[in-house]
């Protein structure tokens, strides 16, 4: 396999894979994989992440579900029915109840309310209940192939390589059909970026719950997040919150739930 990586490299640097930017569908993706491995290595990406990159195969159903968001078309009232807002309420207020101690560290330390912590988790995973079924590292790669936002998943394909350098992802590691992972669905790049080590254990897990919510705290923080302003829209961290997802009604479902558990 070292030897294919290498290989896989090597044919990048003839100029035979390089011609295609983008593709829309699976014609091409080989070569543009050996193309892009010249870039990823350029960016810093070592031998376990180009093995990675070599293993990767086109996600086609990754595409399909990037064409198919209807779920963000959907009014307010309707995306929340649809997402189960009130069984994620419900839940969510259990949650905070059972372990207080450790969203009150969290609150201290990163300034971020239990509620919001909590309404992320449970929006996209259901509390770690499905992490998603598709490669990470395929399915971030195959949507810097396509050409609908080559530019930004390209970061986050680079990202994915450098987890795999890490060993804290592998080429089999299973996440959403966008490349997300873990219990709050980081995309590489951010995983990469604020990825903490929540639990104490020496390694930043994002399939460990204490890291995955950590990690979310401190992604929020870094992002601007102002401790003990409000969040709902017009307020000074919703800007923030729109910073974790770009659809309008997931942003207002987040800050209405985690109200709703916060309070």
């Amino acid at each position: 396999m070292f030897s294919l990586a290498i290989a896989f490299v090597a044919t990048a640097t003839t100029g035979t894979a390089a011609l295609a930017q983008c593709g829309n569908n699976a014609n091409g993706f080989e070569q543009w994989k050996a193309g892009f491995a010249q870039q990823a290595q350029a960016a810093g990406v070592g031998q376990r992440g180009l093995q990675a990159l070599a293993q990767t195969s086109y996600a086609s159903s990754t595409i399909a579900a990037d064409r198919n968001q209807k779920s963000f078309r959907y009014s307010l009232d309707k995306f929340m029915q649809v997402r189960g807002a009130n069984t994620i309420i419900a839940q969510g207020r259990k949650r905070k109840a059972q372990n207080p101690g450790f969203y009150n560290w969290i609150e201290q330390n990163y300034g971020v309310p239990a509620g919001v912590i909590i309404a992320i988790h449970g929006m996209e995973t259901g509390f770690g209940g499905f992490m998603g079924d598709s490669s990470v590292v395929s399915a971030i790669v195959t949507l810097t192939y396509d050409c609908r936002r080559s530019d930004f998943f390209r970061p986050h394909a680079i990202g994915a390589l450098k987890l795999v350098d890490r060993g804290s992802i592998t080429i089999n590691t299973r996440g959403a059909k966008h490349g997300e992972l873990g219990h709050t669905q980081f995309l590489p790049g951010n995983a990469l970026a604020y990825g903490v080590d929540g639990n104490g254990d020496g390694r930043v897990d994002f399939y460990n719950q204490a890291d995955a919510l950590v990690s979310t705290a401190n992604f929020l923080r870094r992002k601007g997040w102002q401790p003990g302003a409000g969040y709902q829209q017009g307020q000074p961290n919703f800007r923030v919150i729109q910073q974790w997802n770009a659809a309008t009604v997931y942003q207002q479902a987040i800050a209405i739930m985690a109200s709703k558990i916060d309070g």
